[in-house]
């Protein structure tokens, strides 16, 4: 199993390889998405990372900062039973993490997401397989299953931070040159 490391790190480390195992192809994929997410927020500044071109609270940071959490919960809360402390309260605002204020840059907010990439890592390489399930409440999640739904989480929102990113500056493609 490849080391953990953070989306910005998975820039350079990205697989080409398609036959490795399962689990390693689910993570390696995982990974990509990750570093896709993080370059999306490249050369770009705090307040052009802050600006809706929607109109919903959905921002470049706003989606990175959505995702950070995201993976808090499945990994760390659900997976793993591990207490989270959220900076927001999901139950008073259910978009409270898509919602910027001055106090939220880029470099903070990647630190937060990267902070949870590497535990979320720690998590799935210390797990014994993808058949691992982690219990909240009644509900079973196989490791198998929160990976496919992160590929998925990810994938899905990567997807709005390509179009995001495009009308903001013009600036297109799925991984730097």
């Amino acid at each position: 199993m490849p080391d953990a490391c953070t989306p910005r790190q998975a820039l350079e480390a990205r697989s080409t390889s398609r036959t490795e195992t399962e689990r390693e192809v689910l993570t390696q994929i995982l990974r990509n998405l990750r570093a896709v997410v993080a370059w999306k927020l490249a050369g770009l500044d705090d307040e052009t990372a802050k600006r809706s071109v929607v109109d919903s609270a959905t921002t470049l940071l706003g989606i990175v900062h959505h995702l950070a959490w995201v993976e808090a919960w499945w990994f760390q809360e659900v997976f793993a039973g591990e207490n989270v402390e959220y900076p927001f309260d999901w139950d008073a605002d259910a978009d409270a993490e898509f919602r910027m204020t001055d106090r939220h840059t880029i470099e903070g907010i990647l630190d937060v997401y990267e902070g949870n990439v590497v535990r979320s890592d720690e998590l799935i390489d210390s797990a014994p397989g993808l058949d691992a399930v982690g219990r909240r409440g009644d509900t079973e999640n196989s490791l198998r299953w929160i990976l496919t739904h992160m590929i998925d989480e990810t994938a899905r929102h990567a997807g709005h931070m390509d179009i995001i990113r495009e009308q903001l500056d013009g600036s297109t493609g799925y991984l730097p040159p």
